[in-house]
């Protein structure tokens, strides 16, 4: 018996008392941790893995699928379930306003960007009210998808006042650089982190799983004067970023509890 196939034998010997998914999902967990399954590792089908655990086709399937939204498992559409990459996971501090370029340069990542949309547009009633525009202005919209080192991590929607960035499509790999030769780069922002699950478009943006999870951040950026000049929605990925932010008393008072 192979190691692949050895992993799934015992499952119904192990853990009496845990489904029998649950059983099963945790094997290969195991399996992936030891190393005996790496990454790029082929599952055999679930025919094959059923008849080895003398499990149900339905109970190897929902293993297979929790085991995928964790983003241990990746499923590509004709060719059949795989050991996904091993991701190093993006430290971001939440105490610098700083944009995507400098963040992955910082860490020596190579970046770029795919992107989405590059245009003009009326705004809609969540701009308008955000950005502080009128009925009749315009507001450009830059959307990407943000890869360091051949792997996609982030989809970013920007919308800009067309007062501050009348042509998107100047916008080179830093929209902040692009911003800053314009006069008008923000100097601070506030930001919402919200978690969710990525809906089927995400998700193939992503290369990840519909229904994995994901960071969503929504930020708004001002200028010096206080005027809004950036409105961001973000979508990262759970399994790839963790966001850090340093906590500090604001008085004496706090210090002594």
């Amino acid at each position: 018996m192979t190691d692949v196939a050895a992993i799934f034998a015992n499952v119904k010997d192990a853990a009496i008392g845990a489904p029998l998914y649950v059983r099963l999902r945790k094997a290969i967990e195991d399996a992936v941790k030891r190393g005996t399954l790496v990454p790029g590792d082929a599952l055999p089908s679930e025919r094959d893995i059923a008849a080895s655990a003398d499990i149900s086709r339905v109970t190897v399937r929902k293993a297979i699928q929790d085991l995928v939204q964790l983003g241990v498992l990746v499923q590509r559409h004709g060719s059949g379930t795989f050991v996904a990459p091993r991701m190093e996971r993006v430290e971001q501090s939440l105490s610098r306003l700083t944009s995507f370029t400098e963040d992955m340069a910082r860490r020596g990542l190579d970046v770029r960007s795919v992107w989405l949309d590059r245009g003009v547009y009326s705004p809609s009633p969540e701009e308008m009210m955000t950005l502080g525009l009128s009925s009749d202005a315009m507001v450009s919209r830059v959307s990407r998808l943000r890869i360091a080192n051949d792997t996609p991590l982030a989809i970013e929607r920007a919308s800009i006042s067309a007062e501050f960035l009348p042509d998107p499509n100047a916008t080179g790999a830093s929209l902040y650089a692009t911003l800053e030769a314009r006069g008008c780069k923000p100097v601070r922002a506030v930001q919402r982190i919200s978690a969710a699950n990525l809906g089927e478009a995400d998700a193939g943006l992503l290369d990840v799983a519909p229904g994995s999870a994901s960071l969503n951040i929504e930020r708004v950026s001002y200028l010096p004067s206080g005027k809004v000049v950036e409105f961001t929605r973000s979508v990262y990925r759970g399994d790839a970023y963790d966001f850090v932010a340093e906590l500090r008393l604001g008085s004496a008072e706090g210090a002594a509890l």
